[in-house]
């Protein structure tokens, strides 16, 4: 709506808008703001897409890689046990597939040495007569360490105090052993149990002696009873009648690439079962078809043409996003030859719908994994690098690439539109309100002086000597009366 500037209205002292004449003179060039605004908004939207489509190629990426990897789900093995309560098993790359019979009959445990009960963690266990005791705990069986317990009265020579010296001292002295105090009914226990299983972590108390204030033994043992030590044994098994004895129950060596996990005695035997591991083999492809159809979707987001609007998404005129999509299906496409017959994805039943999405026959890609693995695997990976993954891999390192990667490259060139943008808009912001600054005090200026126009006038027609009618609806003066009086006879 224009500014009206009718004289009778300008005339009146009220003056005029100063701030909407100021508005509607820029208004034309404020037009020019809103189109470089909205521009940066699509700029912005634009990036926005491209940075999200970006993350999805990334994604893919990561993909294909472990579909190429060969140390990855191709290559996993997996060893099963018949009774996982007895005994776990996991396998490394290298292990060969097999079948393996196992008879566990004793778990490797750690040594325990324990005492008697007291009537309490408190009282000492030096006797009558003696001022100090000594120990000899021998850790790793008669080939092992013994280490020396010292007592002394009025020090260490309570069981709670005891624990904690023992328990510094096996810290200091790397012994390998953790002390407690074990109280139950018949009264407070010493107890050291070894840190180690098997035969190194054997324990024994091979010397319990006191000593009188002057240093000389007294031929009596401290009050602490030790009972006969227990643990400390090799955890026995056979491997298809093979036998085997080891220090810990997670054995290595047992079968070749083969970790056995020991948990329980068992009298019968376990099987454990060596091969592909397919729940990875199968967990990689489904994850390369989810990654693969989040890209392709999104793709597709921007090339749909919308019902109502008629237009595609903002990205739909990008001839980058158009080439990605050309590779993306060339790539999911691509054939070796030969392989039995496991030439592209579709023979291994990942098929390829109207949309160019993929979707999985779960059935027909287990059948493939068990019936011929090594076909499978050479698909996806060979050692000549020209598998369906070492391939694809090879092209996504192109498109992903920072510095010439399609999208990262529209997402530099659009960066570079924002920031020219940004400038413009900025310097034209700058120019716009040093513009507004000077039309303001030119207006405010003429508004005091159309202010004041009313009283100006009275003061001019009253230095004339006309009567302003202040009742008059406009303002103009009427003829005065002689100020002189006439006189006549």
């Amino acid at each position: 709506m224009g500014i009206s500037f009718n004289p009778a209205s300008l005339l009146n002292g009220n003056g005029i808008d100063v701030n909407g004449v100021i508005k509607e003179m820029q208004a034309a060039s404020s037009g020019r703001l809103t189109l470089w605004q909205q521009e940066q908004s699509d700029l912005q939207s634009k990036a926005s897409l491209l940075t999200a489509i970006n993350s999805d190629l990334s994604k893919l990426s990561t993909a294909i890689n472990a579909l190429s990897d060969p140390l990855g789900a191709f290559t996993a093995m997996s060893a099963t046990s018949s009774l996982p309560a007895v005994l776990t098993a996991s396998a490394d790359t290298f292990a060969a597939t097999s079948t393996h019979s196992i008879v566990l009959s004793g778990l490797a445990s750690a040594g325990t040495a324990y005492t008697e009960a007291l009537a309490s963690a408190d009282a000492s266990v030096l006797p009558a007569g003696a001022a100090s005791g000594n120990l000899k705990l021998q850790v790793g069986g008669t080939a092992g360490t013994t280490c020396d317990i010292a007592i002394t009265q009025g020090s260490n020579d309570t069981l709670s105090a005891l624990t904690a010296y023992i328990n510094e001292q096996s810290s200091a002295n790397d012994w390998g052993v953790t002390a407690a105090v074990l109280n139950d009914a018949t009264g407070a226990r010493l107890a050291i149990y070894s840190q180690t299983t098997g035969t190194p972590g054997a324990l024994a108390i091979t010397g319990n002696t006191c000593a009188d204030n002057n240093g000389t033994d007294t031929g009596k043992p401290t009050s602490l009873n030790f009972l006969p030590p227990v643990g400390g044994t090799n955890a026995t098994f056979t491997v298809d009648g093979i036998p085997f004895s080891s220090t810990a129950n997670t054995v290595k060596d047992a079968i070749p690439g083969v970790t056995l996990n020991l948990a329980s005695v068992y009298t019968g035997q376990v099987q454990v079962s060596v091969g592909p591991d397919t729940a990875q083999a199968n967990s990689a492809i489904s994850n390369f078809v989810s990654a693969y159809n989040s890209l392709i979707n999104d793709i597709n987001n921007q090339f749909a043409v919308d019902p109502t609007t008629h237009n595609q998404g903002p990205l739909g005129s990008d001839a980058s996003l158009r080439s990605l999509q050309s590779n993306l299906l060339a790539d999911v496409t691509y054939s070796i030859s030969g392989n039995s017959g496991l030439v592209n994805l579709a023979a291994l039943g990942v098929n390829m719908n109207n949309d160019g999405t993929l979707s999985i026959d779960a059935k027909q890609f287990s059948g493939a994994l068990a019936t011929d693995p090594a076909a499978v695997k050479n698909f996806f990976q060979n050692t000549d690098a020209t598998g369906f993954a070492n391939n694809f891999s090879k092209d996504l390192f192109n498109l992903t690439s920072t510095t010439q990667g399609p999208l990262n490259l529209d997402l530099t060139e659009n960066r570079a539109e924002q920031t020219d943008l940004n400038n413009r808009i900025s310097d034209f912001q700058a120019q716009l309100a040093e513009q507004q600054k000077t039309l303001v005090a030119q207006f405010s200026q003429v508004n005091a002086t159309l202010q004041m126009y009313p009283f100006l006038l009275q003061t001019v027609l009253s230095q004339l000597g006309f009567t302003v009618n202040s009742n008059s609806n406009n303002n103009s003066p009427t003829s005065g009366s002689s100020t002189s009086s006439s006189s006549g006879g």
